[in-house]
């Protein structure tokens, strides 16, 4: 497909996918004034966060978790299952139910997990059972208003939890970080928008490499949710397939694997994430590890992420990404919002009670 056929995007993106993304600098830093203003108790020390959530939800703490690790001396621990591990109890731990919808029944289970240990508890939701509950238990909940998908919605699900983490003193202020990260994004956003031709635009150009392949993104420290991020919205916005590998840990066991099966390697690509406010270690590891994948023939590419703090640079290769996979989803030519197999699949899960 013309990747400059704008008005072929219109037809195919009938839910309007393209304007989330394209809102998601906006919905960053309305996120972060929301969580401002929302009702927060005081609460006891903290001493352990643990963010119960899945899929497009957990995605937020994933990030924050990497953001945060060289200033946050409170375990922050992102749970994605039912109930809760046995040390996440008692009114020294936070546990955050974040879902999207409010009906996500491991987040519920985990909520009500941590509430029958003692701990305490916040909930993040638009509505559905989460909100609920809250409102039955008394605990505290936050709402936030989005009509569309959880994925759509990473900018409420990490500002909000962010704006919580201040709040109770437990990491020192971002707002100028986060105000840095937003004009970063707008900035980049520019060349990544649909009127921006091809020959200009590189989210449209590693769409085109990414048809037909099998992409592997890797990230280290910082970007390492920004590749589980990249490797998700592939899957649920181009339906296509992918994974998405961690360094300096896929060094020490991924490595081994380049050399079949010959025919898979010839229609793979390795991308690595890379930011300049990492670990020296890590820049030497990516340049290394692309150069003995290149020799075993595997094609590769390399995204520098923009701006000169941490939260700018992880958000601005995180919108890369966005672009990118809606970009495929155009190419492939498939309607970027539904994900048809993961609802079929929730349907025959709640069959079985």
């Amino acid at each position: 497909m013309n990747l400059d056929d704008v008005g072929h995007f219109h037809e195919l993106d009938t839910q309007d996918m393209l304007s989330e993304i394209n809102g998601l600098p906006d919905q960053l830093q309305a996120a972060w004034e929301l969580g401002a203003t929302l009702p927060l108790p005081r609460m006891e020390p903290i001493h352990l966060v643990v963010v119960a959530g899945m899929g497009g939800s957990a995605i937020g703490a994933d990030l924050l978790a990497a953001y945060a690790a060289p200033v946050l001396k409170t375990p922050l621990i992102v749970w994605r299952n039912y109930d809760l591990p046995a040390y996440a109890a008692g009114p020294e731990t936070l546990v955050i139910a974040l879902s999207h919808s409010g009906d996500t029944e491991e987040t519920i289970s985990a909520f009500e997990s941590g509430y029958q240990s003692g701990a305490r508890v916040l909930a993040l939701t638009t509505g559905g059972q989460l909100a609920q509950k809250a409102v039955d238990y008394g605990v505290p909940l936050w709402r936030f208003a989005h009509v569309g998908q959880p994925r759509a919605a990473v900018g409420y699900s990490f500002g909000l939890l962010l704006a919580v983490l201040h709040r109770l003193g437990i990491m020192p202020d971002p707002s100028a970080e986060l105000t840095d990260a937003v004009f970063e994004m707008r900035t980049q956003q520019a060349s990544f928008l649909a009127e921006t031709p091809v020959v200009q635009n590189l989210a449209k150009q590693m769409a085109g490499r990414l048809i037909e392949r099998w992409p592997t993104v890797l990230g280290a420290g910082l970007l390492a949710p920004v590749a589980r991020r990249w490797r998700t919205q592939i899957s649920e916005i181009a339906k296509a397939v992918g994974q998405y590998e961690e360094l300096p840990e896929a060094d020490h066991n991924m490595l081994a694997g380049t050399q079949y099966p010959e025919a898979l390697i010839r229609r793979s690509i390795m991308v690595f994430l890379r930011a300049s406010s990492e670990h020296p270690r890590h820049a030497l590891r990516t340049d290394l590890t692309r150069e003995i994948l290149q020799v075993q023939g595997f094609d590769t590419d390399v995204i520098e992420s923009q701006g000169n703090t941490r939260l700018a640079q992880q958000w601005t290769c995180l919108h890369f990404g966005d672009y990118a996979a809606f970009y495929l989803a155009m190419a492939y030519g498939v309607d970027p919002t539904p994900v048809h197999s993961i609802e079929a699949f929730k349907v025959r899960m709640k069959a079985v009670l």
